[in-house]
């Protein structure tokens, strides 16, 4: 993991806030409907951000949620040098954040996994059953 510098960090966050804000607010494209973004990593020169993104509340192919930020990055680039002072806007890289989608697949697994009878549990109601026809 690169080294952290608060200077990158800083600009990362005013910069995630910025796109979250234009996503929600002021872009209509119905492929971005539910990107959420999810950090923002600058490099140290401030000259790359790379922009991770989730998908909220729907199953949508990665290429066409790609598509429609490549062609929102003009605006989103403008949205930045609007409200960030620096002399240069970094380049933006998207990137799928998949963090939600494995925690969600994780949730999924365990709730499956606690709705399976235990083992135990099973062999006593049967061995009780037989217990009930042996006294008869």
């Amino acid at each position: 993991m690169p080294r952290e510098f608060p200077r990158s960090r800083r600009v990362g966050e005013a910069i995630q806030r910025i796109l979250g804000e234009a996503l929600a607010a002021r872009i209509r494209d119905p492929r971005l409907i539910g990107v959420t973004i999810t950090q923002v990593e600058v490099s140290r020169d401030l000259s790359v951000a790379r922009v991770f993104y989730a998908v909220l509340g729907r199953d949508a192919p990665p290429n066409e949620i790609e598509a429609g930020l490549r062609a929102a990055h003009g605006f989103l680039r403008s949205a930045i040098a609007r409200e960030l002072r620096v002399r240069k806007v970094p380049e933006l890289r998207f990137r799928h954040d998949d963090a939600l989608a494995k925690a969600q697949s994780l949730d999924r697994l365990i709730e499956q996994a606690v709705a399976l009878p235990s083992p135990g549990k099973t062999e006593q109601v049967s061995n009780a059953g037989h217990q009930a026809d042996h006294d008869q």
